[in-house]
């Protein structure tokens, strides 16, 4: 009997591991340090099963190379790294984790929360030099604040629940309102204009799609409550770019904690940038980077909300039941 080919790219030694313990002789496993794109889409070629995370761009020119390719594990909630379309086309399912770090998402971003409201970054950096002066570093309470949740879906919630905890008042935007919640909760579902005017704390945990694309934008960057906090442990896409940059300039955020920046996957190797042949624009979006890094006010954290012991083992046991799922015929987390 053939083994069934599996493919995992952007895997750690730690992670391979752990895979090869879920999986039987019945099985072929290969794994790559690297994103699959374009330059090593050869790779898949045979390949029954491929498992990439959010940094391959499995593109249509890549999937042209999946000759037997039945399957994409993503091990991410998010798939806009995939041509879901040019997949389905070629009768390749694709499959998502999309609960598995709602709780380790939303501690990160009151990590970035608390680190700004108290100034605890700015703290550390003068300790490190022996200065312990206090001059500077006042920070704010959480209680009382109102802190703007856009996005309540499971990550969103724990948002809420861990804010009620500081004595919080929550408003929150989503398209879809459960008004169960409201009550459970205690918070309140308003317009987005009315949120950004009205948050002392503003925090994006909505995905990223056509519908949010920009949703915070230049158009409606100067209703925000001047001096608010802005989080956004989401996507980079949910706000505009020159927004993000115009409120910092501009002291409308008077701070920000930023998980998620425009062309991380461009920027997580600085050093091969210096190497290949790169556009202008990503130049640019380097540059910007770098400004916001020397900005005391502003946080910038590696994607690395998600990334706690137990929530990669979530995603990595939600992959392998996906494939097992896939290849025995029952449901599983499908992509329609």
């Amino acid at each position: 009997m053939a083994k069934t080919s599996i493919a995992f790219f952007e895997t750690t030694e730690k992670e391979k591991k752990y895979l090869k313990r879920k999986f039987d002789k019945n099985f072929e496993l290969s794994f790559y340090p690297n994103e699959l794109n374009e330059t090593n889409a050869g790779l898949i070629s045979g390949i029954s099963i491929i498992s990439p995370f959010i940094y391959s761009s499995i593109n249509s020119k890549v999937l042209e190379k999946a000759n037997k390719l039945k399957l994409i594990a993503t091990r991410s909630t998010g798939f806009n790294h995939i041509d879901v379309k040019k997949a389905h086309a070629k009768n390749i399912s694709v499959a998502t984790v999309p609960y598995y770090g709602e709780n380790t998402v939303a501690e990160h971003t009151f990590a970035l929360i608390l680190a700004l409201s108290r100034n605890i970054h700015k703290a550390y950096v003068r300790t490190t030099r022996n200065d312990f002066a206090l001059s500077g570093l006042q920070g704010f309470d959480l209680k009382g604040k109102t802190l703007g949740v856009i996005g309540a879906g499971s990550i969103g919630v724990h948002v809420i629940k861990i804010a009620k905890g500081f004595g919080m008042k929550v408003i929150t935007h989503d398209p879809k309102p459960n008004h169960i919640l409201t009550e459970l909760l205690d918070f309140q579902y308003v317009p987005l204009d009315e949120l950004l005017k009205n948050s002392d704390i503003i925090t994006m945990h909505c995905p990223y799609n056509q519908f949010t694309h920009h949703l915070i934008n230049m158009n409606n960057i100067n209703l925000i409550k001047k001096g608010a906090l802005f989080i956004n442990t989401a996507r980079s896409g949910v706000i505009e770019s020159q927004a993000l940059y115009y409120a910092i300039d501009n002291n409308i955020f008077g701070g920000a904690g930023l998980d998620v920046f425009e062309g991380e996957d461009l920027l997580k190797e600085e050093n091969q940038m210096l190497t290949k042949n790169v556009g202008v624009e990503h130049l640019e979006v380097l540059l910007k980077r770098n400004i916001l890094l020397r900005r005391e006010n502003v946080i910038i954290t590696p994607h690395m909300a998600f990334d706690s012991v137990e929530a990669v083992e979530r995603i990595m046991d939600t992959t392998v039941e996906n494939i097992k799922s896939f290849l025995t015929g029952k449901d599983y987390h499908k992509v329609i």
